[in-house]
């Protein structure tokens, strides 16, 4: 019987499909932005042409980069970028970023460094150009860079999100409660402390 459905789907490979409709061959992955701002569009016409005209993947990273919506391209801060730039080899080169660089207060000494990102925060700004670097757009970035030679590709932290915390199932994994308020009355009794028989 096996000999006998071989030859047959060596003759026709098409012989052991039942079916065939759209939604078993879509893939999950989006394929273009869902914002409709027409700045990112532009950003997204010019990394497309790049990513098929240049052997870079660089590009082709950037290109699926701006694709995603905003909860999958997290902030980077001032601190991320300065500890960054301590790697060995990467103090010349230029930091992009494809989201929102963000300042920090308990960074004392902003480094001098070139960045590129999507958006800057108007303290990152003002600290950046205050030390003697440079604000960059990833169109400027392309001229510059057009196959992203001598940077440094960064992207935020995604499980950084507060709603991240309460994600998990069972007990012990640490996740934290859904609770309306964390005051005397809310979820402090028995299973949330030693003195209350067990604390989970």
């Amino acid at each position: 019987m096996s000999i006998i459905f071989q030859l047959c789907s060596k003759t026709n490979p098409t012989m052991a499909k039942d079916h065939f409709t759209k939604q078993h061959a879509r893939s999950g992955h989006r394929t273009e932005p869902k914002s409709q701002n027409p700045y990112l569009r532009l950003l997204v016409k010019l990394y497309r042409f790049l990513a098929r005209r240049t052997e870079s993947g660089f590009n082709k990273v950037i290109l699926k980069s701006l694709f995603l919506s905003k909860i999958n391209r997290p902030p980077v801060s001032l601190s991320a970028i300065s500890r960054a730039l301590q790697q060995k080899g990467a103090e010349n080169k230029t930091v992009v970023v494809v989201g929102t660089v963000t300042d920090d207060n308990r960074l004392f000494e902003t480094p001098k460094v070139t960045v590129a990102a999507l958006r800057f925060t108007e303290g990152a700004r003002a600290r950046i150009l205050k030390a003697g670097g440079e604000v960059l757009t990833l169109d400027e970035l392309a001229r510059r860079a057009p196959t992203g030679q001598n940077t440094l590709l960064l992207r935020g932290p995604r499980s950084h999100r507060e709603a991240v915390r309460h994600f998990g199932f069972g007990p012990h994994k640490g996740k934290a409660p859904r609770i309306m308020s964390k005051g005397r009355k809310f979820e402090r009794a028995r299973g949330r402390r030693k003195s209350r028989a067990f604390k989970v």
